[in-house]
């Protein structure tokens, strides 16, 4: 009976919290697991098909942990998105290169859109998102070709259907973030130089007093994106640095940050106007 109590006590706390939360393995590299912490919209038994929302978290391919965008993953799961947390190689901890970290966001992506069935969710509606370093992932999974792990089933697609992207390097070339890694691969490598037709639709947040991506360059970003064809939103924090949108550090920049990524995607159809969440 005392078991039979804590899993109904666990099921109402789940229910009355809006999402449901779980750990999925999504990769195993040699002896390397790379999980997924999935939050789905509440419980409830009936077919619908909600969009994906998957993270990437920053650190310059070097560190970070999906930690970082949990705050946002919990709020977009009670307003009916299905939110992926993704954790992939990086430097510190696996000795791994940035195009190790990219080929792990593709099979992650992958790995969603094939189980789209098991996680209830529409494969054609699929929004990656991530910060700095995983903005660039979340950006190079739509508009890069390459860097694709041997293992993956190329036939299923790992471009997302929107991007929300915080602060996202997504220049690196030569005076770009990153070019003392990537060398001359960021021609295949770096967002910027790669942007072509059928880009998914973006929103792209900036600091102005961001010392990685200048505004210059995120203005750049949008007029390539528009004159392929593409829709990007650019919305400018003044006085703002890198990271301004974590919500440990400004609060009120990531609830900001967090309603104009909402109107975005009701402006996709992706969210309705209900249920009204709380920013917490």
């Amino acid at each position: 009976m005392r078991k039979l109590h804590s899993f109904l006590v666990l099921l109402l706390a789940f229910y009355f919290s809006g999402f449901s939360q779980e750990k999925v393995l999504y990769k195993q590299v040699d002896t390397t697991s790379l999980y997924m912490d999935v939050y789905s919209p509440g419980l409830s038994e009936d077919t619908k098909k909600y969009p994906a929302m998957v993270f990437f978290f920053g650190g310059g391919w070097k560190g970070g942990s999906t930690a970082q965008f949990e705050p946002q993953a919990r709020y977009f799961s009670k307003r009916g998105l299905v939110c992926f947390l993704v954790d992939y190689r990086v430097l510190s901890r696996h000795k791994a290169t940035p195009f190790e970290s990219l080929k792990d966001t593709k099979s992650a992506i992958r790995f969603i859109r094939q189980r789209a069935d098991q996680f209830r969710i529409d494969p054609s509606r699929i929004i990656a998102a991530g910060g700095s370093a995983g903005g660039h992932l979340a950006a190079a999974c739509a508009i890069i070709q390459d860097y694709d792990a041997p293992t993956d089933d190329l036939g299923i697609s790992p471009a997302p259907n929107a991007l929300v992207l915080f602060n996202p390097v997504i220049d690196n070339g030569p005076g770009g973030y990153g070019y003392d890694r990537i060398k001359t691969a960021y021609k295949s490598f770096s967002p910027l130089h790669n942007i072509m037709s059928g880009a998914p639709p973006t929103i792209f947040f900036l600091g102005t007093k961001d010392h990685l991506v200048p505004v210059e360059t995120a203005q750049y970003y949008k007029k390539v994106m528009e004159k392929v064809g593409s829709r990007c939103e650019l919305y400018l924090y003044e006085d703002q640095g890198h990271g301004f949108f974590n919500r440990d550090r400004n609060f009120e920049h990531y609830r900001k940050t967090v309603m104009a990524a909402d109107t975005f995607l009701q402006s996709l159809g992706y969210l309705d106007q209900e249920p009204k969440v709380e920013i917490e």
